[in-house]
């Protein structure tokens, strides 16, 4: 889809839902949450957070976001069975009930950020045992990592903690055999998703995974996957060429609209903001339809002939 297709759309975006006959409604940062005894349904809207409040509303972001998660259980669901029931519209998905796991399942394969807690800037402050891993000197920003790490967090409402697999055991978040079966797990999906990934063109660089516990006690992947939301890619094609010049990767940044909040407000302190300019909105709704085709291999085909939300209702309708 092009821009100027996006911008014709920019304001046919689901803000929120109200379906109270799905049960117990909870709201999310993205999502809104209904909760039955037996199910939970999660409808992917297109708000889009940073700042820890919604700074704009994407097009197309709820449905690419969900598509993709999709698109990733149904491609790794021979190393673990997930939480999806179904599907009955491209924004929503019907779930398993299950209790999650205290532990943020962080993998990386490359050492990069920029954040005070990313493992580059660790690493250029000097920090070279990680507690599970040691890094050896001499490695530079944006490197890959001779083999994938495992860098568990606790959860958190204030700050997610970085934690080791001993002191998951040791502060008893979780027993040592559930801890060594969540470490194996998500290095098994982090090397299909970079496996896959690369055959698209691309590098799967990190990615955070949440596990819970259906009512059977059996392990299950919740939540989303490989999602641009909770994954950081980069494009293969000039990853080389750019790394021996010391430049950054080509990724699919999101960071030129929080950047323009930055410039135009202070997005952490303004009771009210400014609205996000709508062609950069448009660009971002763009990217996220990029990196949809390019994972899945398909065409992005939104259905023009409805309202999102009377689609959805549509479809809830029949199920």
């Amino acid at each position: 889809m092009n821009i100027e297709k996006i911008k014709e759309h920019i304001d046919d975006v689901l803000i929120e839902t109200n379906f109270l006959e799905l049960g117990e409604k909870r709201v999310g940062k993205v999502r809104d949450i209904y909760v039955k005894p037996d199910h939970i349904t999660l409808i992917s809207t297109d708000r889009h957070s940073s700042f820890d409040r919604i700074i704009a509303y994407v097009p197309f972001k709820g449905e690419v976001l969900n598509q993709i998660s999709l698109f990733w259980f149904e491609k790794t669901k021979d190393i673990i069975q997930n939480h999806v029931l179904s599907s009955p519209d491209p924004n929503v998905v019907k779930v398993k009930k299950c209790k999650p796991l205290p532990i943020e399942c962080v993998m990386r394969g490359y050492i990069t950020g920029v954040t005070s807690t990313s493992l580059w800037m660790h690493y250029k402050n000097g920090k070279r045992d990680f507690g599970d891993f040691t890094l050896p000197e001499g490695l530079k920003k944006n490197q890959k990592l001779a083999e994938s790490v495992f860098t568990p967090t606790t959860k958190s409402d204030e700050h997610d903690r970085s934690v080791t697999l001993k002191e998951i055991v040791s502060e008893k978040l979780l027993s040592q055999e559930m801890t060594e079966k969540i470490e194996r797990t998500a290095k098994a999906l982090f090397k299909r998703g970079q496996e896959i990934a690369l055959s698209c063109g691309l590098i799967l660089v990190d990615t955070k995974y949440e596990f819970g516990l259906d009512k059977d006690e059996k392990l299950t992947l919740i939540d989303e996957i490989h999602t641009p939301d909770s994954s950081r890619y980069w494009k293969m094609a000039s990853y080389d060429e750019r790394f021996n010049k010391n430049e950054e990767p080509e990724y699919f940044d999101k960071e030129f609209l929080r950047l323009w909040f930055k410039d135009n407000c202070d997005p952490y302190k303004d009771k009210t903001l400014p609205k996000a300019p709508p062609h950069l909105v448009a660009e971002l709704s763009r990217r996220y339809i990029e990196i949809y085709e390019t994972i899945t291999g398909k065409k992005f085909d939104h259905d023009f002939s409805q309202l999102i939300i009377e689609r959805i209702k549509n479809n809830l309708s029949k199920n």
